[in-house]
C-alpha cells in the first residue's frame, strides 16, 4: 500500500475541511439568514460542482491558474513555481469540488434555527457576529459536525480533478485515488484492493457518523 500516497490525500482533505470551516461556515450562515432576492445565483453556484463531471471543474481550474493567466503567474512571480500541478493548486480544487457538501449541510443547519431567536438576540443588542458564534453555531452542531465529515471523505476520495489539477507526482499531488489507478493499471489488483478498501472503510463512517448526527440533531430539535 502507497503510505505516502495515503497521507498527501489525508493532508489534502484535512486542509480543504479547515479552509471550508473557516470560510464556508460564516457564507452559510449569511446565506440563511439574508434577504437578498438574487441568493439562488450563489447558491446555485455552490452546488454547481456537484452537477459538473469533475474533469469538467478541474479543466476550468486549471485554465484559471495556468501559467498563462493572471492568477497563474502573479502567483509563479511570488512563490516562484507554477500553481497548476502544485499542491496548492490542488487544494484550491479541492476547495471548489467539496464546497457544496460543507455549505449545504452548514446552510441547512442555520435555516433550521428558530429565527425569532436570532433576532431576539439582535433586539437585545448582541453583535451579529457574537450572535452567530454563541447562538445560531452551537444550536447547529450537528450540520456543522456533518458537513466537515461529508467534505473530508469526498476530499480523501477524489480522482477526476486531482488528476486534471494536480497530475500524478508522488509526493505532492500523488493521492490514494490516484494510486489505485496506478495499481489497476499495473495489473496489481492486490495493492488496488487494500487501498480501495482504505477509502471504502472511511466512506462508510462518515456516512455512518452523519447519520448518527442527523438522528441526535433530530431527537434534539
Amino acid at each position: 500500500m502507497d503510505i505516502e500516497a495515503i497521507w498527501v490525500s489525508v493532508e489534502l482533505a484535512a486542509f480543504t475541511t479547515l479552509i471550508l470551516f473557516l470560510l464556508g461556515l460564516p457564507f452559510a450562515y449569511w446565506l440563511s439568514v439574508t434577504r437578498w432576492r438574487l441568493k439562488f445565483l450563489l447558491e446555485s453556484l455552490v452546488v454547481l460542482p456537484m452537477i459538473l463531471p469533475p474533469t469538467v471543474l478541474g479543466f476550468y481550474v486549471l485554465v484559471a491558474i495556468g501559467p498563462m493567466s493572471p492568477l497563474g503567474r502573479a502567483y509563479e512571480h511570488m512563490a516562484g513555481h507554477a500553481l497548476a500541478f502544485s499542491f496548492q493548486g490542488l487544494l484550491l480544487a479541492s476547495i471548489l469540488y467539496s464546497m457544496p457538501f460543507a455549505v449545504r449541510p452548514f446552510a441547512a443547519a442555520f435555516a433550521s434555527v428558530d429565527r425569532r431567536l436570532i433576532e431576539a438576540s439582535w433586539c437585545l443588542g448582541v453583535s451579529r457576529i457574537r450572535t452567530f458564534l454563541q447562538v445560531a453555531c452551537p444550536l447547529s452542531w450537528a450540520g456543522i459536525v456533518t458537513g466537515l465529515v461529508l467534505s473530508f471523505a469526498h476530499t480523501l476520495g477524489e480522482f477526476g480533478v486531482v488528476l486534471m489539477v494536480g497530475g500524478n507526482i508522488p509526493g505532492v499531488t500523488r493521492t490514494i485515488s490516484i494510486a489505485i489507478y496506478d495499481e489497476v493499471q499495473a495489473v496489481n489488483y492486490r495493492g488496488a484492493a487494500m487501498a480501495s478498501l482504505v477509502l471504502l472503510a472511511s466512506s462508510f463512517i462518515a456516512l455512518s457518523v452523519t447519520h448518527l448526527l442527523n438522528r441526535k440533531g433530530g431527537h434534539g430539535a
